[in-house]
């Protein structure tokens, strides 16, 4: 009621409920049902009350209707009527004629026929109830669709309203602000300087400076691109309309597009305002690049209405558009460039430093025990995303409330890393004694030859316990750098080969346990070649396409006979891994065999226990920081 008196157009008057409607058309249908039947009560009758009353001369009319029911009618001074269902017809007539015969009576009752149809369930059954049916699912069915526009009440002539949430300084989704940001100090400048710009835009207008009109946050999954959206409604005193890209697209044509023009017409409104678009490569593909439609489809049609209100003819003063997206290379080029999105911000995984402020961020509710280090578990996690450290911390606090603990202790951290990165310990996994020998010196050759390899990353911890779908797995010390050599590289290759290398020195033969190891030194002696340009055969060249249009193409960049060149120049890298991992195990079979009985009997050894048999590496300690890889066999 309050509701009512607010609006203007309501002038007091209470909202038609629709379901009135059904209520009406139930009575509707019921009256149908009825009209065409007898009003008079009738009284069933049976066989031998018929005959009785017929031999009496009770019977005055015997009617016969649709041949399925007799009607029948008695003499005297009440006129009572009875029904009576006849079953099979002739034996009906053969019964009423035997049995008047039989009385000896002069003037026998005949039984009369009569057809009578119920026009009004016949009309209900045939053209009402079919039509109604069709009319009550479009209803339903347009209902659904049209449910959540922006302010419209959820009815289908508002399907093609905007889909965005406000947030203001009186209703904000989540208490997230800059502070809870933590790892992406970079990114957290620029967005400040946004928020500051609709706060104080005298500060730089007086300087001649411009509002940006977009800011695009790319970056790999999880490392907080929505986050700093939410960061930025948090902080801001504007208004902020959120969407997501997959909000524009719709079954109806020109739906999209129509509710990008009311989102910036209801954004121009509330001016200065913030429109973020999470996920935008659902409705930013390239034009013109889509592989089975290739036409002018809806999707385009919305990006072409986006284009049109980012920088058309008219002025979106104030309105600021923040997009994520972790697919920025199949974005539209119209759409990237200056004057709509003015500002590119990469948001990349969080270094040591930064992977040490997340894990505070996430501790603040946790409670720890003395033992836990965060920048422990910082150099713990090389690699790891800030949805990755939020996971970490979660999995530990469970770890520790499923072993009882009072406090959240270093070994349910490092447990909670080995569960993410491995998978799930599967310690009553059914592995014969033989495939856990060939598994332990699968292993160990992994660790032997990482640990007498000058670039090779040092091995930290090895398991034969399996996890998820791997039958081992084991932990390195991989030094964070920005750039590698090759040599770095070729060193990588020959670790990873180690452990099929070790079962073809110890048993002989070899097994599929080394199939990740394949795929992994596979791919990366195939970037070395085509992408990095570290082969002399093919020499200074690269074929990698930063912008990512090659996955549409039907046609290598590379003639066949390079093709021819480069597969062999794979080969030739990777077999001569596999030659110099065999040289290495050959030549330490014995530390090899001492290393894979340990495993054998702990399961789980150390660098320690590297340490105790190859000795020191005498090239250093690598950053104190860890990895891991899983293998199957």
């Amino acid at each position: 009621m309050e509701e009512n008196r607010n609006n203007p157009r309501s002038n007091g008057r209470r909202k038609f409920n629709f379901y009135w409607i059904y209520i009406i058309l139930a009575v509707v249908l019921f009256a149908f049902y009825f009209m065409g039947r007898d009003g008079e009560s009738k009284e069933e009758i049976g066989m031998g009350e018929l005959i009785e009353k017929l031999q009496k001369e009770e019977i005055s009319e015997i009617k016969v209707i649709n041949e399925k029911t007799a009607e029948i009618r008695t003499n005297g001074t009440k006129d009572t009527r009875y029904t009576y269902n006849i079953g099979p017809l002739e034996r009906f007539e053969e019964t009423v004629m035997k049995a008047q015969e039989e009385a000896g009576i002069e003037k026998p009752v005949y039984p009369t026929y009569e057809q009578h149809n119920n026009w009004g369930l016949d009309f209900l059954l045939t053209w009402i109830l079919p039509f109604a049916f069709i009319i009550a699912i479009w209803v339903i069915f347009m209902r659904g669709m049209g449910r959540g526009g922006f302010g419209g009440g959820g009815q289908i002539f508002n399907i093609g309203k905007s889909k965005a949430q406000l947030f203001d300084k009186d209703n904000v989704p989540v208490n997230v602000t800059f502070k809870d940001v933590a790892g992406l100090e970079e990114a957290k400048v620029e967005i400040i300087e946004i928020v500051d710009f609709l706060k104080n835009p005298e500060k730089y207008t007086r300087l001649g400076g411009k509002i940006p009109k977009g800011v695009l946050l790319v970056g790999p999954p999880g490392t907080g691109k929505t986050l700093l959206a939410k960061s930025v409604a948090g902080e801001a005193n504007v208004p902020f309309f959120s969407i997501s890209g997959s909000d524009f697209v719709e079954m109806f044509v020109g739906v999209g597009a129509s509710r990008v023009r009311d989102l910036f017409n209801n954004a121009k409104q509330k001016s200065p305002c913030i429109i973020f678009i999470d996920e935008i490569d659902a409705i930013g593909r390239a034009r013109g690049k889509n592989p089975i439609n290739g036409g002018n489809d809806e999707r385009e049609s919305t990006l072409n209405q986006l284009l049109t209100e980012m920088d058309g003819f008219g002025t979106n003063s104030g309105v600021i558009v923040l997009a994520a997206t972790n697919r920025a290379d199949i974005l539209d080029k119209a759409l990237m460039r200056a004057g709509r999105f003015d500002r590119q911000i990469y948001v990349e995984l969080p270094d040591l430093n930064g992977r040490k402020e997340i894990f505070e961020v996430h501790m603040r509710n946790l409670k720890l025990g003395a033992d836990v280090s965060r920048e422990f578990l910082a150099k713990q996690t090389p690699g790891f995303s800030g949805a990755d450290i939020a996971n970490v911390c979660n999995e530990a606090a469970l770890m520790a409330a499923r072993r009882s603990k009072e406090v959240i202790e270093k070994q349910d951290f490092m447990d909670a890393i080995d569960r993410i990165v491995g998978g799930l310990e599967k310690k009553n996994k059914i592995i014969t004694a033989d495939e856990k020998k060939v598994i332990a010196f699968h292993e160990a050759g992994h660790a032997t030859t990482s640990w007498l390899l000058q670039y090779a990353h040092p091995l930290v911890k090895v398991t034969i316990v399996p996890r998820g779908k791997s039958l081992g797995a084991a932990w390195y010390l991989p030094e964070e750098r920005q750039i590698t050599t090759k040599e770095q590289l070729y060193h990588e290759m020959i670790a990873t080969m180690g452990g099929r290398a070790a079962e073809q020195v110890v048993f002989g033969k070899i097994s599929t346990g080394a199939l990740s190891d394949l795929e992994k030194v596979t791919k990366q002696a195939f970037a070395m070649v085509t992408y990095y340009g570290l082969d002399e055969e093919i020499g200074n060249l690269s074929y990698y396409d930063s912008t990512g249009q090659q996955d549409y193409s039907l046609t290598k960049p590379y003639s066949e006979k390079t093709a021819e060149t480069i597969d062999k120049q794979v080969r030739k890298m990777v077999e001569q891994a596999y030659q110099e991992a065999l040289d290495i195990l050959s030549k330490n079979k014995d530390g090899l065999s001492q290393l894979a009985q340990k495993l054998i009997d702990k399961e789980v050894i150390f660098s320690d226990d590297l340490e105790a048999i190859f000795g020191k590496r005498p090239w250093g300690e690598e950053n104190n920081t860890t990895s891991q890889e899983n293998h199957e066999g």
